[in-house]
């Protein structure tokens, strides 16, 4: 009699996830961060978030609970790539519902497997990239008045957040256990290295047109061939050698204070300082 319901179990025809199971998960996984707590971070979340999954895959209230236990365990890492973990979870649920050879350590080992990995490509795309670049483009048309600058952060980074979750868990869904394969290999690592060239190249483009630095100390003055009466000063000799090089060199400076250690707060109280008293004494203007 065992054997027979062993492998009927084994058998077991498991329904796919339904498209209104993939929206409620999403909307679910948005609210990953809602119950956050320092014991287990997003578990309560990540749990929340797999309801439609589990409802779907198991029939019985003994089985949904015990899946529901079983993602109350500590799960923590960046909230957007989250629902990456989420599909792949998805997937071996379903599997354990079909009676495939999985038990619960290997769900688990999975996801705290993903949890590194996809932390550290998530950090320094959306918050060490994405967010700075388009904070910088919108903070460049905000200075001129624009109201695109507000916008373009905005809805800009939605558009991230919306498209990494929704495509985040249809990606894992799909793929299933084979993106951890690719988590331990170097897929990450160049997505990763890509995210940060692209950042630095367009902060260095934005260096000149947001950051403003004058140095109208007169060295000298002459009358041109027109009569007209001319001015040398510091800063026309550095437009003439490159436009926006006291800004540049403004820019490597905070960079190799930070590279010492140097708190981000005392730079900034520094330029607060070093601008006041180069107003006042006319070594700097606008």
């Amino acid at each position: 009699m065992s054997e027979n319901l062993n492998l009927e179990k084994q058998t077991r025809e498991v329904p796919e996830l339904t498209q209104g199971d993939k929206i409620n998960t999403y909307f679910r996984s948005t609210f990953l961060l809602g119950s956050f707590n320092f014991e287990r971070m997003q578990s309560i979340g990540f749990a929340v978030s797999m309801i439609p999954a589990i409802k779907r895959f198991y029939s019985t209230k003994e089985e949904q609970a015990e899946a529901l236990t079983r993602h109350l365990e500590f799960f923590n890492t960046q909230p957007w790539v989250a629902s990456s973990i989420m599909g792949v979870t998805a997937a071996m649920e379903r599997e354990k519902a079909a009676g495939k050879d999985i038990d619960d350590a290997a769900i688990t080992n999975v996801k705290v497997g993903l949890m590194g990995p996809l932390a550290g490509v998530g950090d320094p795309i959306y918050w060490g990239t994405a967010r700075i670049v388009l904070a910088a483009i919108g903070a460049s048309f905000a200075i001129a008045g624009n109201i695109l600058g507000p916008l373009i952060f905005f809805f800009g980074l939605s558009a991230i957040r919306w498209a990494t979750r929704w495509y985040g868990f249809k990606y894992g869904y799909e793929k299933g256990t084979e993106i951890v394969s690719e988590a331990g290999g170097n897929t990450l690592q160049k997505i990763t290295q890509g995210a940060s060239v692209m950042g630095l190249f367009v902060m260095g483009a934005l260096v000149y047109r947001w950051t403003s630095v004058n140095i109208p100390l007169k060295l000298t003055e002459y009358t041109d061939q027109t009569g007209a009466h001319v001015d040398v000063t510091v800063q026309s000799i550095l437009n003439q050698l490159l436009p926006g090089l006291a800004s540049l060199a403004l820019c490597f400076l905070c960079m190799w204070l930070l590279k010492k250690k140097v708190n981000a707060i005392w730079i900034i109280f520094g330029l607060f300082a070093v601008g006041i008293a180069g107003a006042y004494t006319g070594f700097l203007g606008l």
